[in-house]
């Protein structure tokens, strides 16, 4: 299957644009993240508590922001979780001690704030309660007890909870009359709820608590994986083709890495575990991109003997255009499918292999193909590895002499 019928684009020609274009887009990002001050990095990278919660209706920020100020939360961030009328939010509290027991004192002034404001009092909240603490009232109350036995009661409270946690609801229960759905529920079950428990109006989903130690060495981890693959990759390629391929490669790549941090900072995105898995997989493809158009020049250059390096390097990247066009364009509809379809966990992860897919893409073309070919021009390296500038250098010199010989005689 081809796109292009021999396309005849000189893209060494053109190279200039290209070193303009790349400039303008590592310029954006590396400006972006000094006014910014750096990469945002998620908690996985910065330590502190994030608490995930769903509320039964969409709440004011500003309200909730005011709930968290009263428990002296005032360094806390705010984020809708999804789109802008969802009703789950994500509290962060960025690290602000070295102590992990002041990170769950965190985690717990927060869902003290969210109690206050939004309802629960002394009674626990049953869209918040544990199996063992919907186990330990259930056991408590006696004619629960004697009507069910303790594996009963166990089981009992698990399908419960996991009514609970299920879609619609996805651990909001409107009301206790709900619960007389799941199987085995008898009115004295829900008697013993209703004495024991209360329903708030909001749900803790999860929460995460990352030390001080934890996000340094993570930190620490992800910046020497992607050096660590870079490194390899200079060693394979240039092992397999020449140093210049595998320099080539490796500046390409670091190109669309920085590109796409940039892309990351502009877009106010975070840099979590799995903007870092991404990152890792935009290495790999851009390197194998470049690859099988490296491995296209070098085939061109035993065959086109009488040809320059500019020459060949097009016709390469031209031969292998259809081919980048059609990986690189089902790879970038599948990873738009998941930032468009796959909800707010997997959006960094798809935000950056569509920035990165993009820009690799058009870095195997653009950056390390031309690089190569320019830096055989450069060094005055033909395919068979001669010196032919030198050669018509001399020649050259030798005219002029002849032409003052003739001149004085």
């Amino acid at each position: 299957m081809e796109f292009f019928r021999n396309p005849k684009i000189d893209w060494i020609r053109n190279k200039w644009y290209f070193v303009g274009l790349s400039l303008l887009l590592s310029g954006l990002g590396v400006a972006s993240l000094l006014v910014k001050g750096g990469p945002r990095y998620g908690i996985d990278f910065r330590g502190g508590t994030m608490v995930h919660v769903k509320f039964r209706q969409a709440p004011q920020l500003d309200r909730l922001r005011a709930a968290l100020d009263t428990q002296g939360l005032r360094n806390s961030t705010l984020q809708r979780y999804g789109a802008e009328n969802s009703t789950e939010i994500l509290v962060g509290l960025d690290l602000s001690s070295t102590s992990e027991t002041d990170l769950e004192a965190g985690k717990q002034s927060i869902v003290n704030a969210l109690r206050k404001e939004f309802g629960g009092g002394a009674k626990p909240s049953l869209n918040e309660a544990s199996a063992a603490s919907v186990v330990e009232q259930l056991s408590a109350d006696e004619a629960v007890r004697n009507a069910l036995s303790g594996d009963q009661i166990r089981q009992l409270a698990q399908s419960i909870l996991e009514y609970r946690d299920t879609p619609p609801r996805s651990g909001l229960l409107g009301s206790f009359d709900e619960v007389r759905q799941v199987l085995g529920v008898t009115p004295q079950v829900v008697a013993a709820l209703q004495n024991s428990f209360t329903l708030s109006d909001f749900a803790v989903r999860n929460v995460e608590i990352v030390g001080p130690k934890v996000g340094a060495a993570l930190r620490k981890q992800a910046l020497n994986a992607t050096l660590l693959a870079l490194a390899s990759m200079l060693i394979y390629i240039a092992f397999r083709f020449e140093w210049i391929y595998g320099f080539a490669a490796v500046i390409a790549t670091l190109h669309d890495v920085i590109v796409a941090v940039g892309f990351l900072s502009l877009f106010n995105q975070e840099i979590t575990l799995t903007v870092i898995a991404a990152l890792l997989t935009l290495v790999g493809f851009s390197v194998n991109d470049t690859i099988v158009v490296f491995d296209r020049v070098r085939e061109n250059v035993r065959l086109m003997r009488r040809d320059s390096i500019s020459d060949i390097v097009n016709l390469s990247v031209n031969q292998t255009l259809s081919r980048t066009a059609l990986t690189s364009g089902l790879t970038f509809l599948s990873v738009l499918a998941l930032l468009l379809f796959g909800g707010e966990v997997l959006r960094g992860f798809a935000f950056t292999l569509v920035v990165g897919i993009l820009v690799g893409t058009y870095s195997s073309i653009a950056v390390a193909s031309t690089l190569v070919a320019s830096w055989q021009e450069y060094n005055n390296r033909d395919r068979r590895g001669g010196r032919v500038v030198a050669m018509e250098r001399d020649q050259a010199r030798a005219r002029r002499a002849q032409a003052g010989a003739k001149v004085k005689a």
